[in-house]
């Protein structure tokens, strides 16, 4: 199994640990490859629209989104490990999200896509991390991605991993191996409900918008050449 570490922060901190407790159910035989964030795409999205027009290979940053990209389509297991700020997702990893927009099934989806599972693992101080894991599993749908697991942890007693209780490390550690265990000898995901609905509306707009073109537009020629709709 090929898995693919996207880290939301360089620190080494709370996060690090418990992704390192995840991975170490898995690292035995399975392909690791890690990003860490900002340092891995240290640029935001500039909204130049070229990716969109055009090709993503001409993205001003695909020096950096290249190889992000075409890692994520090789891996089964997609995980995404970050801290919590100000409730949402750190910027330095929502920029990879606004780089990805271009694979939505809005515009041009890879069916690679449709067969990954993906794990969000996520802490704050306390407060609820649901949306900032929402910012990420909304992508994530949009790109293809069906089965999505989300663990997130209120540290509650501080920042820095040392100084947590041996009551609540060992919490943290217990559920974060238990959903870990959940991923060894996964067979490809199946396409849920959510994706094909977005998929199929994706589609009807698409073959309604292709009507109007005298030549198909780049999103257009990418439905077209995977065989979703008909010129």
């Amino acid at each position: 199994m090929k898995i693919v570490v996207l880290n939301g922060t360089e620190v080494k901190g709370c996060t690090y640990h418990i992704k390192e407790t995840f991975l170490s159910v898995l690292r035995e035989g399975n392909e690791i490859t890690e990003f860490y964030f900002p340092t891995a795409l240290p640029h935001f999205c500039i909204g130049c629209k070229t990716c969109f027009m055009k090709n993503e290979n001409l993205c001003p940053h695909a020096k950096f989104t290249s190889p992000l990209w075409n890692s994520i389509l090789e891996a089964d297991l997609l995980l995404f490990a970050y801290p919590v700020y100000a409730l949402r997702v750190p910027s330095q990893l929502k920029t990879l999200l606004d780089h990805l927009c271009v694979h939505w099934m809005a515009h041009r989806p890879d069916k690679r896509m449709f067969t990954k599972h993906a794990v969000i693992l996520t802490n704050s101080i306390g407060a609820p991390n649901t949306s900032a894991q929402k910012d990420v599993a909304t992508s994530l749908n949009w790109l293809g991605v069906s089965n999505i697991k989300r663990l997130g942890f209120g540290l509650m007693e501080g920042v820095e991993w040392n100084k947590l209780s041996e009551k609540r490390r060992n919490k943290i550690e217990g559920k974060t191996i238990e959903l870990a265990k959940k991923y060894i000898g996964i067979q490809p995901a199946r396409k849920g409900i959510r994706v094909r609905m977005y998929f199929e509306m994706c589609r009807m707009i698409h073959k309604a918008v292709l009507k109007s073109e005298q030549i198909p537009s780049a999103d257009n020629r990418h439905w077209i050449e995977n065989g979703w709709i008909k010129q």
